[in-house]
């Protein structure tokens, strides 16, 4: 099983399946091609139909789509309880991963996730606050039912996988003083594969100055 992702430092989209699999003990290869914006990833339909990534190969099939590949996943490693025992629970917490895999364009093009960049506030509009108490709302509510340290209780699922990316967003551009975010953000970088990942990217040498936001 190969995962193919690109820059530890910018992909969150990477991130979400890398961090799912790592702290669900699925054994993978990684192999990581940095983004090379000028010739518009080219490289990337090497083993991408979309020319994207995250991209999964397991036994001759190639699975696209972050969401998509998580699903895949579930199904694969049943023991690994990638969403919630409880048909409610599971239900809610595959609402929401729809919700991050389709929504929050706005906090998203405003504000890149950078695991190297300095923490410094950037002017936000109303539609990035909206998508940030969106996320406060999802979270508190989560936690206050499921009782945390996780979306939907003890176990990590497909949903923190989903919204893990968020927890850099928010704490780089000083975007939320939530309690809620305050907790959930302390649990997910708390985790030794973020370490892991969050390590990697301050070595790696790219840049990509379309990721970059300054104040």
């Amino acid at each position: 099983m190969k995962l193919y992702i690109g820059n530890k430092n910018y992909s969150s989209w990477s991130l979400r399946v890398w961090l799912t699999m790592k702290v669900k003990g699925i054994d993978f290869e990684e192999d990581l091609r940095a983004f090379d914006v000028e010739n518009e990833y080219a490289d990337f339909f090497e083993f991408a139909p979309h020319g994207k990534v995250p991209v999964l190969t397991h036994n001759g099939l190639t699975v696209w789509e972050t969401l998509a590949i998580l699903e895949y996943l579930a199904e694969q490693f049943p023991e690994a309880r990638l969403w919630p025992a409880d048909r409610s629970a599971r239900a809610e917490a595959r609402c929401i991963a729809n919700e991050m895999h389709a929504g929050f364009m706005a906090l998203r093009a405003a504000c890149p996730m950078n695991m190297r960049r300095r923490v410094e506030a950037v002017p936000t509009d109303r539609h990035v606050r909206k998508d940030v108490a969106r996320i406060e709302s999802i979270w508190s509510g989560c936690l206050d039912r499921f009782g945390g340290p996780f979306l939907f209780g003890k176990d990590f699922t497909i949903a923190d996988g989903m919204f893990a990316p968020i927890v850099n967003r928010l704490a780089i551009y000083e975007l939320s003083e939530h309690h809620a975010v305050r907790a959930y953000s302390e649990t997910i970088t708390g985790l030794e594969p973020w370490k892991a990942w969050e390590a990697a990217s301050r070595q790696e040498p790219w840049v990509v100055d379309i990721d970059e936001v300054y104040a």
